[in-house]
């Protein structure tokens, strides 16, 4: 499977999604031969099949936040992956608030699709999760969910960031340094604030000091939709001169055409390419080792053909020396005859 992001809906408040100028859903990132699936929103199952994507494929799901926007439809996107929990699969990363609920919310998980998952794992900001060969970083981000949390991805061919509803603060571009590929939300245009969203000139400054490779911008509330995210993605990349990609509904794109394989340490030890030439390498040593049973009766015959040939040269030598032995007999008769 080649590597693919596809974001089945761009839509980042009610307004927008409720009227449908825009859908959600979530993103899907299809990387190798594993699928995740991020903030799985209203609508997400019915997107998922408009744009050919197989939710049974999804390795696992990851979710920002308790918001309904980004976890929705998490139950049924469970449902879909499990076949209604027939087939116990799946991993769920999230936050605590979506699995335990808090005081003032209750879980999103429901009880039921808990026990259709095969792991739900509970990230917290710096914490890691390594799934096949991708590794799963949480990036503290600030916004209505006090435990909401944001992605880095170490894919095996690119590194991407992914910046849900937060409130801008000066050291959060540090968490997405490094990244080939940077999707934020951007809920605002220029001008104009929402609380715990970026709007377009906090989001400039978030990408022009995490310095990506490509930012796609994602998200759109109301009052950006009506300022046409067009031309605020033009502006953004005017202000940083980063190649910015505006996301529309079912958009898919190559990350790896924007990567320069990162070096940065990763949860798995060993890279596609090293694990073949370590395959390749004991295939090599099994077929050395089907050899050396073979070799041993050569040795042996090689033993057998030094002992007969050193048997037949000590009986040679026995006759020679018997032979002159007879000789100096016969001389010694002679000289006494004469």
């Amino acid at each position: 499977m080649a590597n693919k992001i596809t974001f089945l809906g761009t839509g980042g408040d009610s307004f927008v999604v409720g009227k449908n100028m825009r859908s959600n859903g979530g993103i899907i990132f299809q990387i190798d031969e594993s699928q995740f699936h991020i903030d799985p929103g209203i609508g997400a199952v019915v997107r998922a099949a408009e744009n050919r994507i197989n939710l049974r494929g999804n390795t696992a799901v990851l979710l920002s936040s308790s918001n309904i926007l980004n976890s929705n439809d998490v139950n049924a996107v469970i449902d879909a992956m499990t076949y209604g929990g027939f087939d116990k699969s799946g991993i769920l990363v999230a936050n605590s608030t979506i699995v335990n609920g808090n005081e003032s919310t209750n879980p999103i998980l429901s009880n039921y699709h808990k026990r259709c998952l095969e792991k739900i794992v509970i990230l917290n900001p710096g914490q890691k999760l390594g799934i096949e060969d991708t590794e799963i970083n949480a990036v503290p981000v600030e916004n209505e969910d006090e435990k909401g949390i944001g992605f880095k991805i170490y894919a095996p061919d690119f590194t991407a960031g992914y910046v849900p509803d937060t409130k801008y603060n000066k050291d959060l571009y540090k968490h997405f340094q490094g990244c080939d590929m940077l999707i934020v939300n951007v809920n605002s245009p220029h001008g104009e604030k929402e609380k715990n969203k970026l709007n377009s000139d906090e989001a400039a400054k978030l990408i022009e000091k995490s310095q990506p490779k490509l930012a796609v911008i994602t998200g759109f509330g109301i009052k950006m939709i009506r300022a046409d995210p067009l031309y605020e993605g033009r502006e953004i990349q005017k202000k940083t001169g980063i190649q910015v990609l505006v996301a529309k509904d079912g958009m898919s794109l190559a990350p790896s055409s924007y990567s320069a394989k990162s070096d940065q340490k990763r949860l798995s030890t060993f890279s596609r390419e090293e694990r073949a030439k370590q395959q390749e390498e004991a295939k090599e040593l099994e077929k050395e080792l089907e050899k050396e049973p073979e070799k041993e009766p050569e040795k042996e015959s090689e033993k057998e053909n030094i002992i007969q040939r050193t048997g037949k040269e000590q009986k040679d030598n026995e006759k020679i020396i018997s032979e002159e032995k007879q000789e100096y007999k016969q001389e010694e008769l002679n000289f006494f005859d004469f």
